[in-house]
């Protein structure tokens, strides 16, 4: 009898053991991949739309009134605007097509398939198949591009093509930077043939 009364409290005490173990037990386990990606939302959606930007031909103080020219118009089948988060930007994910106007009122036209705004850098990234050509006829494609707002700067590290219908040239290269009139252009790496006249 007295053994029987050890092998059920011994029983007992493995029971109520694991019971505790089993109790206790957290899950500490650290959730990744899309498991810890966490839902973000805009705090706006615009579709089928066009945005002018314009700027006062001259300084304006708070009793003034005066004429304005067009700098920039936007079109875009669909924006989504991320200013609501810590790091703020806007989405285009069904490209957008961009007019810019110079001091004369020559327009160049930038266009992609994909692009991002980020509003604290002031950098715009545009994706697949991006082409801008200049009021004079040049061209430049690639498939991805940076262009620094501030700076007013344009650059990428990917494969481009560059045509200039006033040399007659076609340059193919990769890894590029310029500015945004074209008159400063770096080409890191160029290959095929190039025309270069000579002054």
């Amino acid at each position: 009898m007295k053994t029987y009364n050890t092998y059920t409290i011994k029983r007992f005490a493995t029971v109520v053991t694991v019971a505790i173990l089993f109790l206790c037990c957290q899950d500490n386990y650290k959730r990744v991949g899309e498991e810890a990606a966490t839902n973000i939302y805009p705090q706006g959606i615009a579709k089928n739309f066009t945005l002018t930007y314009t700027e006062a031909i001259k300084e304006l103080s708070s009793q003034d009134s005066a004429s304005t020219r067009v700098i920039a118009i936007l079109e875009s089948p669909l924006n989504k605007d991320f200013d609501n988060l810590r790091f703020r930007f806007k989405e285009f994910p069904e490209g957008l097509k961009v007019d810019f106007y110079d001091e004369k009122n020559q327009k160049s036209v930038i266009v992609a398939d994909y692009a991002i705004i980020y509003s604290q850098t002031n950098v715009i990234d545009l994706q697949g198949n991006v082409v801008i050509e200049s009021h004079d006829g040049k061209k430049l494609e690639t498939p991805q591009l940076y262009w620094d707002r501030a700076n007013k700067w344009i650059f990428t590290e990917e494969k481009f093509t560059y045509t200039n219908p006033e040399d007659g040239t076609v340059m193919d290269g990769e890894g590029m930077d310029f500015n945004r009139e074209f008159t400063f252009f770096n080409a890191h790496k160029t290959f095929g043939l190039m025309t270069i006249k000579e002054e």
